[in-house]
């Protein structure tokens, strides 16, 4: 691994190491070894770079939302009525714990959020009671997903 002017280079062995990371975190570190043929104090150091270089943003235990009975998922593009609202909108959008993400975007809306509901009526409350009362909200526009297909990260 090496930076660049063009960004991080990482050589095969650092795609290896990803690789089985990015596939089950908690695969152990001497497990990794043996199957590349290295030693585990090389894995170490190569993950201690990788880390130090940003590349790595830590190692998470994913929930199932379905399981504490959230099943209703939803994009929601939000107008705002002047772009001098992004700020205090976001700073508002932060306080609501079903919003999972946030994003300035060009196009039609100000704002697009990602948010987890217990169902349609949770929704509908959320925006009416929730999003669409934030000061310069002027209106949203709704997404339900059916179903997600695809979840990955970018490829190593």
């Amino acid at each position: 691994m090496k930076a660049t002017d063009k960004g991080l280079h990482i050589d095969g062995i650092d795609k290896k190491i990803l690789r089985f990371l990015m596939e089950d975190a908690r695969t152990p570190v001497l497990e990794i070894a043996r199957k590349i043929g290295i030693s585990g104090a090389a894995i170490h150091q190569r993950l201690r770079k990788l880390e130090k270089s940003g590349l790595l943003a830590g190692s998470q235990f994913r929930i199932n939302p379905k399981i504490l009975g959230y099943t209703t998922m939803a994009y929601i593009g939000i107008f705002l009525d002047k772009a001098m609202s992004n700020p205090a909108a976001v700073k508002e959008l932060q306080k609501i714990p079903e919003i999972l993400e946030c994003h300035y975007t060009t196009g039609n809306w100000s704002i697009l959020i990602k948010v987890l509901c217990k169902d349609n009526e949770h929704l509908m409350q959320l925006l009416n009671k929730k999003i669409q009362q934030i000061e310069g909200v002027s209106r949203t526009e709704t997404f339900i997903s059916l179903d997600q297909q695809i979840d990955r990260q970018i490829s190593i």
